[in-house]
C-alpha cells in the first residue's frame, strides 16, 4: 500500500477523486484491447497491432495506478476527518 505523502491527489475533490477511483477505459480502447489481445493469444498480430496491444496495456496500467491513488487519496481524507 502507498505510504507516501506525494501519492495523495490534493488537487481534485471528493466528486473528482470517486469518479477517478470508478472509472475505465474507454469501451472502444477496451473493445480494441479484447481484440487485439486474442488476436495475440492466436498468433496472429501484426508488428503495429503489437505496439497498439502494448501501449493500450500502459494505457490500462496507468489507470490502475491513478485509481489506486484516487482511492488512496479519499482514504486518507476519510481518516484525517475520522470517518
Amino acid at each position: 500500500m502507498m505510504k507516501n505523502s506525494s501519492e495523495l491527489l490534493t488537487s481534485l475533490d471528493i466528486d473528482e477523486l470517486e469518479a477517478l477511483a470508478d472509472s475505465k477505459l474507454a469501451p472502444s480502447a477496451q473493445n480494441r484491447l479484447s481484440d487485439l489481445l486474442a488476436k495475440n493469444n492466436d498468433g496472429k498480430l501484426t508488428g503495429d497491432e503489437a505496439k497498439e496491444l502494448d501501449l493500450l496495456i500502459a494505457r490500462g496500467d496507468q489507470l490502475t495506478i491513478l485509481k489506486a491513488r484516487a482511492r488512496y487519496t479519499l482514504q486518507q481524507q476519510a481518516k484525517a476527518s475520522g470517518r
